[in-house]
């Protein structure tokens, strides 16, 4: 394993699950602006943002600050590109087609980790012994930790952003999944309250957890990510 008198192993296994997110975040919003273009919206590819270039998706704060901060601060690692634009107006069919469009986000995710979990079962299961008390490799290879350990957290992020970006919030995907159900007064109802979406959304996050000790978010996607991992990893 690395080692040195700056922990340079501490540093990597920090930074990378945030590196990973923040890949799978691009991917997810691409995912947005190519499903909206498939249904007929060319907003996102006018605006040049149906590329992988990160320079074209990265938030300076989404994006960097805040999941370097959250990494430091040893909680879960969350992250968000720039929202791919796109008009509602031009879709063929809007409502069905807004809500094919917000999935098309969360279906990137699971894509991402379904692939990461073929990957690693099918080229480095034979070096991984699972036992009651956990899992451990069969090599003391850097390169085979190294590979076994980006494939799981590659997997595990993807795993994580899907479950919490359907969490039915604005401005989070989940919340325009289920906006067809509302009609009349409530759908006005809906359409306020997501002004009012990043306040309710660090409230649910860091404000319940803080101030009532209960962590229903939290527990969510614990509970969520983790039966997902145990299927598609088994390890």
């Amino acid at each position: 394993m690395l080692s040195s008198g700056f922990n340079l192993e501490n540093i990597a296994l920090t930074l990378l699950p945030i590196a990973l997110v923040i890949f799978s975040a691009i991917l997810h919003e691409v995912a947005h602006g190519y499903m909206a273009y498939r249904l007929g919206d060319p907003t996102a590819k006018n605006a040049g943002r149906l590329t992988l270039n990160p320079a074209k998706h990265l938030d300076p704060f989404g994006s960097i600050i805040l999941p370097i901060a959250m990494g430091l601060l040893g909680g879960p690692i969350f992250s968000y590109a720039k929202p791919v634009p796109y008009d509602p107006r031009n879709l063929r069919k809007p409502v069905r087609d807004e809500v094919l469009v917000a999935i098309a986000g969360p279906a990137c995710n699971l894509l991402q980790a379904i692939a990461g979990a073929i990957v690693l079962r099918v080229g480095f299961g034979p070096v991984i012994q699972t036992t009651p008390a956990g899992a451990y490799l069969l090599t003391d290879s850097d390169a085979v930790f190294w590979s076994v350990r980006v494939l799981y957290d590659y997997v595990y992020v993807n795993l994580m952003l899907m479950c919490f970006n359907l969490i039915p919030l604005p401005p989070l995907d989940g919340s325009k999944v289920i906006s067809p159900l509302f009609r009349g007064q409530a759908r006005m109802t809906y359409y306020k309250v997501q002004s009012y979406a990043m306040p309710i959304l660090l409230i649910a996050l860091y404000g319940i957890p803080m101030l009532f000790n209960v962590d229903p978010v939290g527990w969510f996607l614990d509970g969520a990510t983790g039966a997902l991992l145990d299927v598609l990893v088994g390890f």
